[in-house]
């Protein structure tokens, strides 16, 4: 018996080798050579129909999302908390547990590809470095006017004695559950993709719950719903990249047509920050991941380290710091309590304020990191084989938890001390989330540094949304291609990258980023019951990899074992 399906618990002499063959067919000839057309077909059509629908008929669209959102994000806020609770559990308790911790994503011996260097740089830079930039002055500063503390009237709006609550809500949305839920579905895909030669792809991690179902319409089924959550993922991300690129030019003297009467991005800025960030991530995406990626990866994290120390010597200091621990440890208190409240409404205005910031702020976020996790769980999988599951869960929970951590608490820790002091003069509360941290920069620089310093975000920014578009065209590419990334796949990375493009441009015009993020709400659903199945899955495949190992029976495909040993040479 083996762990493709049989849940049964195994006896000694019953253990046997696990699945270390799922074959997915794919064309052998043709445009689609070396694609499953199943999935991609599929996943094309739906995404096509999307575009068309939100061009050609935008106020069905515009009705038919918000009551699909208002109807979603309501009867699953419940799922989607306890979800997140779930993934969080299994990842620490993997890790943790010596006899699990100890197995390698890869054959025994094997060293990583990348260094921690550059593999801490791409964790973070294809995970969440343009939602971080966006939201690292904006989070704090909406959480400093409202939180649950403030609605309970704990604290008083847009005071100190609000800041405790901003940074604990901060980092409850910015720090575990976020890098548990990518951390479980890398970790459930590399897995067995490294022990058991499986394909990278969404599919294999559940085989040892499926078996080779998983080679059929099952499995192109999971594969199809990860490509459109990945491509409704991303964009999201992208909108807000691209608001905040195009506040960023407009901040540096490019023009008044940048901006339209509302003070938002206009649309040929719009059409115009698309051509040129996705055209360059098509080309960095035709490099691959150890070339285009990993350099731009290196860089961001260079130019993150750059702005950083801005913040520290010119920005907050010493009172951001002090956010960091006290915001840490507020965190670390609450987190049991945070991470499993689940607020109804009750008809008072109390209860139902609650309800509804949660809605708006939680249980929006969990669904995000679920609509995101298929590709940056695949992106992390592809760049950490030969890592320990100890190695890779803690590493990839804690390192970018903590710099998430570390933005927020300079950037806008030094936002919440220029309004305290009054420095700011409300300029900061006042202006979108895209623009507040240059208007941050505004309020603590003069106009010559802060001129600098606000070239300096907008090159970051560029940096962040070509490598987080690029990692996502290549992981669909790498679903559509059973697990393979290289060869004929390349040819429809100018695909993906036009239907992104195609995606953010049309709802950013015509909806704005709150008809992305309620598409990409509606998205996550499907995927939300996948990852659920993918903890239970590898939480599977490692106790029985665990007892194989007490019997001495064979954990690893003979083919690993050789491309390790070749490797060493």
């Amino acid at each position: 018996m083996s762990d493709s399906g049989d849940m049964a618990r195994p006896s000694m002499s019953t253990l046997e080798p696990p699945l270390r063959d799922l074959p997915i067919s794919t064309a052998d000839s043709g445009f689609y050579n070396g694609f499953n057309t199943w999935v991609t077909i599929t996943a094309k059509i739906i995404v096509s129909v999307l575009i068309v629908w939100a061009v050609v008929f935008p106020v069905h669209a515009s009705e038919t999302l918000a009551l699909a959102n208002e109807t979603i994000i309501r009867q699953f806020a419940s799922w989607y908390i306890y979800l997140v609770a779930f993934l969080i559990a299994v990842c620490l308790l993997l890790a943790l547990v010596p006899q699990s911790g100890s197995l390698r994503m890869g054959a025994p011996g094997e060293a990583p590809e990348f260094s921690r260097f550059s593999w801490f740089s791409m964790l973070f830079g294809a995970g969440i470095g343009i939602g971080m930039l966006t939201y690292s002055t904006g989070e704090p500063l909406a959480h400093f006017q409202n939180n649950p503390d403030i609605i309970r009237a704990l604290a008083e709006p847009a005071s100190a004695s609000a800041v405790p609550s901003a940074y604990e809500y901060t980092f409850l949305h910015w720090g575990l559950s976020a890098w548990a839920t990518y951390a479980l579905v890398g970790l459930a895909v590399g897995y067995v993709a490294y022990r058991r030669n499986l394909p990278l792809t969404i599919r294999s991690a559940l085989a040892p719950i499926f078996g080779l179902k998983m080679s059929g319409h099952l499995g192109h089924f999971v594969d199809i719903v990860a490509v459109v959550a990945t491509i409704l993922g991303v964009s999201v991300t992208m909108g807000l990249g691209v608001e905040q690129f195009v506040a960023g030019l407009y901040r540096l003297g490019f023009g008044e047509w940048l901006v339209n009467d509302a003070g938002t991005a206009s649309d040929w800025a719009i059409v115009l920050a698309l051509a040129l960030l996705v055209g360059a991530s098509t080309i960095s995406a035709l490099s691959g991941v150890g070339r285009g990626i990993k350099w731009l990866s290196n860089l961001n994290m260079a130019l993150s380290f750059l702005l950083l120390a801005v913040f520290l010597l010119f920005g907050a200091g010493l009172y951001a710091l002090e956010l960091l621990w006290s915001g840490t440890v507020d965190y670390i208190i609450s987190l049991p309590t945070a991470t499993l409240a689940a607020w109804q409404a009750d008809g008072t205005p109390t209860g139902d304020a609650l309800a509804q910031w949660q809605l708006d702020w939680s249980v929006f976020y969990w669904a995000w990191w679920i609509a995101f996790a298929p590709f940056v769980g695949m992106f992390i999988a592809r760049i950490s084989r030969g890592r320990t599951v100890r190695e890779y869960v803690l590493g990839v929970i804690l390192v970018p938890s903590l710099m998430c951590f570390i933005w927020m608490a300079l950037a806008g820790g030094t936002a919440i001390e220029l309004e305290l002091a009054g420095t700011a003069g409300g300029a900061i509360l006042a202006a979108g989330i895209s623009d507040q941290i240059f208007a941050t920069i505004s309020a603590l620089a003069d106009p010559a540094f802060a001129t600098i310093l606000s070239g300096l975000i907008v090159l970051l920014l560029t940096t962040y949304l070509i490598t987080s578009a690029d990692s996502a065209i290549l992981i669909v590419n790498t679903i559509n291609g059973a697990g393979e990334d290289e060869g004929a796949g390349r040819r429809h990375i100018i695909f993906w990258g036009a239907a992104i493009a195609l995606v953010v441009g049309s709802m950013l015009i015509l909806g704005g980023i709150d008809a992305i993020r309620t598409v990409m709400i509606i998205g996550a659903l499907p995927f939300s019951v996948v990852t659920a199945l993918m903890a239970i899955s590898i939480v599977k495949a490692i106790v029985f990899d665990v007892m194989r190992k007490r019997h001495g029976v064979e954990t690893h495909c003979e083919d690993i074992l050789a491309e390790a040993a070749a490797k060493s040479r």
